[in-house]
């Protein structure tokens, strides 16, 4: 590291001390309330997926779900000279919770990434925003590919973190399995999409989906939408969004509708959505709680490995809030692809 980077980075350390409100950042610390509540809103900013999605903070490990599922309509009418009135619980009655647990977004950078960042006034800055940025893309793939937590995860034989954490598709696989479709004909272990097969085509099969899956107050739900794996539709449904950004819109561009419709919903693309799969549901119907006062930090400066060393933790855990508003259609094939 030259001389000038490490003024920058001992200024750096020295910021991290005084907002979080700790003498030295160099042995753990539990981060700073206000701190941690402007992470995470930059970890959801940062992404336009995760800004259409819910994250919670949550003040016990396990507990009740926050988002109100709906149980169904509310509206009626009595007779007052003959009865009184009684009222409904809007919210769904089944006796899901959330536990969250320890996920660890550990990160380095090398002494020549901190040399080239140098030279910018946003040092700082920059160093933060390329963590929120990982995290970010780290709590995507986890919600679409996890399936369960190991005591150690191995990022080689789990490349999308498979075993970090139990992830949304998974949880529709345990608790919502009578709404996820694995395939048609039975021991055929795939969907098949073509002329004469199990389904005419994409539309079909999510007209099927939403009307044999999806409660009825959802069917009509103008903020439904498919969210789809890159191999069930091409690109060119998915045009470069048209419309200006600037540049920290663009980052935070991840999540592409297209110009056609599936089943008459908008069809979406999100990073790391299994490529052959499809899932109907409101986007704010998925959630990640993290567990306030959890946070902990330690940046170590690894002279041995040329590289400053950021390890974090949080308590989290992914949540469908409502199953009744949620779909999986898994191992499609479509012929001719």
């Amino acid at each position: 590291m030259r001389n000038e980077t490490r003024r920058l980075y001992n200024a750096y350390l020295q910021q991290l001390a005084q907002l979080h409100g700790v003498p030295d950042v160099t042995t753990k610390f539990a981060t700073a309330p206000s701190v941690t509540q402007k992470l995470e809103t930059r970890i959801q900013e940062s992404s336009e997926f995760l800004r259409r999605i819910n994250i919670y903070g949550v003040n016990e490990q396990m507990g009740e779900k926050i988002g109100l599922g709906i149980s169904g309509p509310i509206a009626g009418t009595t007779d007052t000279t003959a009865k009184d009135r009684e009222t409904r619980d809007p919210s769904t009655l089944d006796d899901r919770g959330y536990l969250c647990t320890q996920t660890n977004f550990d990160t380095h950078l090398r002494y020549a990434k901190l040399d080239a960042w140098a030279k910018f006034p946003d040092f700082q800055a920059r160093i933060r925003d390329a963590i929120i940025k990982l995290m970010a893309l780290s709590r995507i793939m986890i919600g679409w590919n996890g399936i369960s937590r190991a005591d150690s995860s191995n990022a080689a034989t789990n490349p999308l973190l498979q075993d970090v954490n139990v992830g949304w598709l998974q949880k529709m696989r345990l608790e919502n399995a009578a709404r996820v479709l694995k395939e048609v004909a039975p021991d055929s272990g795939k969907i098949v999409i073509g002329d004469g097969k199990d389904f005419a085509n994409l539309d079909a099969l999510v007209f099927s989906m939403v009307a044999e899956f999806i409660e009825p107050w959802y069917q009509e739900d103008p903020e439904l939408v498919v969210v789809c794996g890159r191999q069930l539709l091409a690109d060119k449904y998915f045009p470069i969004i048209n419309q200006k950004l600037d540049p920290s819109e663009m980052l935070a561009a991840d999540i592409v509708t297209s110009q056609k419709r599936i089943g008459n919903l908008p069809a979406v693309r999100v990073p790391y959505f299994p490529a052959n799969g499809l899932m109907v549901t409101r986007l704010d119907n998925l959630s990640v709680y993290w567990q306030e006062g959890t946070r902990r930090r330690t940046v170590v400066d690894n002279a041995k490995r040329d590289r400053v060393e950021n390890f974090e933790s949080v308590n989290e855990a992914y949540v469908i809030e409502d199953l009744g508003c949620a779909a999986l259609a898994e191992n499609i094939d479509l012929i001719g692809k």
